[in-house]
């Protein structure tokens, strides 16, 4: 998204995929607005799951009931052109509805939707791994094995260890997308699991490859070492 500004509501209460998550939490890093305001909606957040649920006065079930008794499903015949249509009365419905509910969710009744199913929640990391277009390029690291998978079409890499040994004392591991040109952006620090699943901060359809290198602690805007692994992408 290009302003990234109005992602704090969803950031505050978790609604971000891992792609959206890792690259507003880097605008986040820079930007003192926004910071602000994900802390505010994050503490409104908390004080309203510490509220007491409350029975809703019957005044606002008959006048719930009553506004929707009154709403046609079609709407009557009239030779003006400019009439209602089945297609706005069919609308105008649910609108009502919704707002029925949301008035009956205020005073904390749980509200049961059986005509709305969710649909399951797919990572970021997953949507990479399971698109048509993946790529997987695999290395291995002394006794370990890491294989990445980039998507063009997802826009995004994720990186698979297996039995990855930690980084040395004070230093880490640092991902980077490399450009067809050479030059590298940095793609986020892996945690010290030997086993898992991380998708790399950036833009990784262009990218050209990937690639570890052991930094500081904390990591470093460039490298300050040759890769320990380089995963060739332009090959896969």
């Amino acid at each position: 998204m290009s302003d990234l500004h109005k992602l704090t509501g969803a950031y505050a209460v978790d609604a971000l995929d891992e792609l959206e998550r890792a690259r507003f939490e880097r605008h986040l890093a820079e930007c003192e607005d926004c910071r602000t305001e994900v802390a505010e909606l994050q503490e409104t957040a908390a004080l309203l799951s510490q509220s007491t649920a409350v029975a809703p006065p019957a005044s606002l079930r008959d006048s719930v009931l009553a506004g929707i008794s009154q709403v046609r499903p079609l709407p009557p015949v009239v030779p003006e052109p400019v009439a209602t249509t089945p297609s706005t009365a069919r609308h105008r419905f649910p609108l009502l509805v919704a707002a029925a509910l949301v008035l009956i969710a205020g005073f904390g009744a749980v509200v049961w939707q059986p005509w709305s199913t969710p649909a399951p929640q797919i990572s970021a990391a997953e949507q990479v791994l399971t698109a048509g277009d993946a790529q997987h390029v695999s290395v291995k690291i002394g006794d370990s094995k890491a294989t990445v998978t980039r998507s063009k079409e997802r826009d995004g890499a994720v990186i698979v260890t297996e039995n990855m040994q930690a980084a040395p004392s004070g230093k880490d591991y640092e991902l980077w997308l490399m450009a067809p040109d050479g030059t590298f952006s940095p793609a986020g620090l892996m945690s010290d699991d030997a086993d898992q699943t991380q998708l790399l901060e950036g833009s990784a359809a262009d990218a050209a490859a990937v690639g570890i290198t052991i930094e500081p602690d904390g990591g470093s805007e460039q490298p300050t070492s040759d890769p320990i692994a380089l995963f060739d992408l332009e090959s896969a």
